[in-house]
């Protein structure tokens, strides 16, 4: 049998350039770059269709600093490729080459289908081999491997700009590209889709969204194990192509569509004044272990993509693994930063995204091991003209290490202090008030000693991976048994109270409980300083029946259920209201820390703590559950005069009289929001905001969130 990868092709080649990287398409054809330091040869396989074998086999001769790169005249966008590396496969030395398996491109911008490991064709080494890993397999997977498609980068933007917002404008909200309009009730034409998600943009408009953050839209891959179980990566936490769009997406009218239909999609949430921030996944590969599929980077040159390891430092056989997803790309390796610069600047400059939010920051910033805040990921993202004028948000953790507060000046973070310490003091647990008073003002403690503000803290209490809203006060545990893990994976740690019952229950005095801790929760969230990022569905109390890993379940427990927001419809409307009151009050929306933030602070400007009694709170009364707070602006949204606003959070299970501090001259207190009060009553329409009578006092009912105003000439 003659080598399959002898050069064959009849078209007219030069030798093309190294820069760009990847496939770029021009009107007389084709350049292709690509990394390879360490393969022999490198080949280029053209095809016809998705399942055929190669048109062309294309040795690359040319090579400049280890880019091996060809021209390919006459070929158009929509051309399908991919490569074959021929080198040693040594693990030991940490080199995997198999010259048997087709590899992705890493800077492909489209894939005909969706990556599966038909039959383990997507292993490079023998599975049923003694030594596993250590023995090369023989077989060809090339008609079962997605190809990558050449695309072009040509799209009608009509004009529409980033809607540019500040910061401290943003109001966040959580989503999934698929699972928002996923379910049938959604209504929309392409269910689960890019342009499904445009026609329920009115809807975000509606409740005052000005920001999404969506769950990887990044190609990724569902891992074998959770096939076998009927299962799915439904998250999309494990990326196999850094600049694709994932195709499931899409609507499959042609090969590549998902690539205009989600640059629509950006598009049309620009027109409506809302950013988007993508949720990327550049910590590790969907190629795992050394036991993981080979499909793109580990064929092309395992050693200089990821972080490796070994029993000896002379052996580099195993990857760290400071993921728990297998790997770690090595981001002080300088191709695996360019693949990772050059894809954030693509997702910005091309698909004109508004920011990112980095799964499992910390991991980008390890070198030799560990945590640095002047790592090469950090120095290079600071530096560079495009990515440091878009937002950049860090999930500041990852298996080893917890850095909280701890990453460089033009980073946000998600602030999981906050999330724990709300989450806590609302469940009413002891010893809360001193950490509860930072938060709310913005966690100066974190952000304040290094030149961030307060919103650099985005603040949340819930998110995708745990509890949604409606689960947090639901449940005392968790209960993943859809996952098929005999409820072992999620977290245990998760502050949650169930009110009295645990999961669905028929008891109206529970069912009120747990609609006002939850309503306290949104309190708590939308109110404080920083910037406030919710969980799609909270807003409508979406549950998942108490499963708190919902990563693999791609079905109406993972997704937005629509018939929420008429079941819901209460406190859709009070979640609209307490929105809207951020905006009416500026005071609610600081670019800078409080004034008097600090909970000893006297002769405040803009901030009042006070305990029940208007003296000073009893910070280190591990029993004292009640907090009050007075804001003081000096404009309100409607352009009117000073105002303030009183703040009285009670979580306590017993009612608390908690005496009023004097109003401004010629005004009196109004009740906006008591929490504890049926729907309808709980929150005031602005202008009908009640006296408080009689004025000196006011009795906030057990488990409760007040919020009174004060405007010079009433309302």
């Amino acid at each position: 049998m003659g080598d399959p990868l002898l050069h064959r092709t009849g078209r007219m080649l030069s030798e093309g350039s190294d820069n760009p990287l990847g496939a770029t398409a021009t009107p007389d054809g084709v350049n292709f770059a690509v990394y390879s330091r360490n393969a022999r040869e490198l080949y280029l396989l053209l095809f016809d269709r998705p399942d055929g074998e190669p048109t062309d086999v294309i040795r690359i001769e040319g090579c400049t600093r280890f880019i091996r790169h060809v021209f390919v005249h006459g070929i158009l966008p929509g051309q399908l490729y991919g490569f074959k590396a021929r080198g040693d496969y040594d693990p030991a030395q940490g080199l995997r080459f198999n010259e048997n398996k087709l590899l992705a491109d890493p800077y492909a911008r489209a894939f005909t289908g969706p990556f599966k490991n038909v039959d383990n064709l997507l292993l490079s080494y023998d599975p049923g081999s003694p030594g596993r890993d250590l023995v090369p397999d023989s077989r060809d997977n090339t008609p079962v491997v997605p190809k990558c498609i050449v695309t072009e980068d040509r799209f009608d933007w009509q004009g529409v700009p980033s809607p540019g917002l500040p910061l401290d404008r943003l109001l966040i909200y959580e989503t999934h590209a698929k699972g928002f309009t996923a379910d049938p009730a959604s209504g929309v034409a392409h269910p689960g889709s890019y342009l499904g998600f445009i026609e329920k943009i009115p809807y975000l408009q509606s409740l005052g969204i000005n920001a999404v953050e969506l769950l990887p839209v990044q190609a990724h891959y569902t891992e074998d194990f959770l096939l076998a179980k009927g299962l799915t990566n439904y998250w999309g936490y494990n990326t196999a192509g850094f600049f694709a769009v994932e195709t499931t997406y899409g609507t499959g009218r042609a090969p590549g569509c998902e690539v205009d239909e989600f640059k629509t999609l950006v598009r049309e949430l620009h027109r409506a004044g809302i950013e988007v921030i993508l949720d990327v996944v550049y910590n590790h590969s969907c190629e795992g272990s050394e036991l993981g599929p080979t499909m793109s980077l580990r064929g092309l040159d395992n050693t200089a993509y990821y972080a490796l390891t070994g029993p000896t430092h002379q052996l580099r056989r195993h990857y760290m693994n400071t993921t728990g997803c297998g790997n770690a790309l090595d981001l002080s390796s300088p191709p695996a930063l360019r693949l990772v610069m050059d894809s954030l600047r693509y997702w910005v400059e091309i698909m004109q995204v508004d920011g990112f939010r980095f799964d499992l920051a910390s991991v980008l910033a390890r070198e030799d091991g560990r945590y640095r805040i002047s790592s090469s990921f950090f120095d290079a993202v600071s530096q560079d003209p495009v990515l440091c004028r878009v937002k950049l948000i860090a999930e500041p953790w990852d298996l080893g290490t917890y850095e909280v507060g701890n990453f460089p000046v033009d980073w946000s973070e998600w602030n999981g202090r906050f999330r724990d310490t709300v989450r806590r003091f609302v469940k009413g647990d002891p010893g809360q008030l001193p950490d509860l008073g930072r938060r709310l003002t913005g966690s100066a403690d974190l952000y304040g000693d290094d030149g961030r503000s307060a919103f650099n803290s985005v603040n949340f209490v819930t998110c995708h991976d745990g509890f949604t809203l409606n689960d947090l006060v639901s449940y005392n545990g968790k209960h993943n048994d859809a996952n098929l893990e005999g409820n072992r994976d999620g977290t245990d740690d998760n502050a949650s109270w169930n009110g009295g019952a645990e999961g669905e229950t028929s008891d109206e005095g529970v069912l009120a409980l747990r609609r006002r801790l939850a309503k306290n929760h949104a309190c708590c969230l939308i109110l404080a300083e920083g910037t406030p990022m919710i969980l799609s569905g909270d807003e409508c109390l979406r549950s998942q029946a108490g499963n708190n890993n919902a990563y693999c379940q791609d079905n109406p427990s993972g997704w937005f259920r629509w018939e929420d927001v008429t079941r819901n419809a209460d406190f859709l409307e009070f979640f609209r209201k307490l929105i809207a009151l951020t905006r009416r009050y500026p005071i609610l929306q600081r670019r800078k820390f409080l004034l008097g933030a600090d909970l000893d602070a006297d002769g405040i400007p803009d901030i009042d703590w006070f305990g029940p009694d208007l003296a000073r709170p009893a910070w280190g009364d591990p029993e004292a559950r009640t907090l009050a707070y007075r804001l003081a602006g000096s404009e309100d949204g409607t352009g009117g005069n000073a105002y303030q606003l009183f703040v009285i959070l009670n979580a306590d299970w017993r009612a608390q009289s908690v005496r009023l501090p004097e109003p401004p001259e010629g005004a009196q207190w109004r009740r906006v929001i008591d929490t504890a009060l049926p729907a309808g009553e709980d929150f005031a329409e602005a202008g009908a905001e009640l006296p408080i009578d009689p004025p000196g006092s006011y009795i906030a009912s057990p488990r409760s969130t007040v919020v009174l105003v004060a405007l010079p000439g009433g309302i």
